[in-house]
């Protein structure tokens, strides 16, 4: 059975909290699962949440803050220790190669799993699979910082009362799938396009044409709203988005399910951020995260 869905491992900025683990992600897009910015604590959130190394397939890191960064070294020891039977992709800045060295080597252990390193250096396409297409979009922080989107492939949605009206049924409806025409009707006469599905992850950024490109049309985004809208000079100087920010970029870019995460210490009181997140004029489905969460990508429409 297939599973789409985005398991919270951790929530806080910067240090976490008695309630917040640093960052960690994992979105378990049918088979795969691609591990989204594993702070430090991120193994051990990935045992509370019931998520083993076996499910991972990529790693993309955003930049190489700390509290986006430092699980890094446990999460790829623990695919070596646990014999992970499947390549690992590693997704990160290639201007932080250095940083990321030192986290896959930052202690002695023994190799079994050969990690692929696929630095990024330039907005585009990281990868193609059957399932998706994973791209890049360069962010606007004091480090170099890149987001990411996982679009699916467009499909077919087959519609019964043009098929009944074309008289095409039974084995034909496999065969105009198949083929593209049964007897002179096309599949454009019987069917219509199913837009694939797409999820977004964007962390520390301030306002970016890189934002508002990887949002564009998101079933569901994972975005950071690392401060309330009072605090706005503190996200412009640090960076960072504000909840009022992120919710009129969903608001503009038609999310279906708008994810608030990445929270300053400095507050605790989630509420504040769905209201001024509703405020903005977000009018979607909201959540704002917490630690162990699983959130479910939206239905298809």
């Amino acid at each position: 059975m297939s599973v789409r869905e985005l398991v919270i491992l951790g929530t806080a900025s910067q240090v976490p909290t008695r309630h917040r683990n640093h960052n960690g992600y994992l979105l378990r897009w049918d088979g795969e699962g691609i591990l989204f910015d594993p702070g430090e604590g991120t193994q051990r959130q990935m045992l509370r949440a019931g998520v083993a190394a076996h499910d991972l397939n990529r790693i993309c890191v955003t930049h190489f803050h700390g509290d986006h960064s430092l699980g890094l070294a446990g999460v790829i020891q623990r695919i070596n220790l646990d014999r992970v039977p499947h390549p690992v992709t590693a997704h990160y800045p290639k201007s932080g190669q250095r940083f990321f060295d030192r986290l896959r080597y930052a202690t002695a252990y023994r190799e079994t799993v050969g990690i692929t390193e696929s630095p990024v250096s330039e907005d585009g396409v990281l990868a193609t699979t059957p399932a998706y297409t994973l791209e890049t979009h360069k962010l606007s922080h004091p480090v170099e910082s890149y987001g990411y989107r996982l679009t699916e492939p467009d499909g077919r949605r087959m519609l019964p009362d043009r098929l009944a009206a074309h008289g095409i049924k039974g084995p034909d409806v496999g065969r105009i799938q198949r083929e593209g025409t049964v007897d002179g009707v096309s599949l454009d006469d019987v069917s219509e396009v199913r837009r694939g599905q797409r999820f977004a992850f964007i962390m520390d950024t301030g306002l970016c044409a890189g934002v508002q490109v990887l949002a564009e049309g998101c079933d569901l985004l994972a975005i950071e709203s690392t401060f309330l809208d009072e605090d706005e000079q503190l996200a412009v100087d640090h960076g960072h988005l504000t909840a009022g920010q992120a919710a009129r970029v969903a608001q503009e870019a038609g999310v279906r399910h708008l994810v608030l995460t990445h929270f300053s210490q400095r507050y605790s009181e989630p509420e504040e951020f769905e209201r001024q997140a509703r405020a903005a004029g977000f009018e979607g489905e909201l959540t704002v995260a917490h630690d162990l969460l699983r959130v479910p990508v939206p239905k298809r429409r």
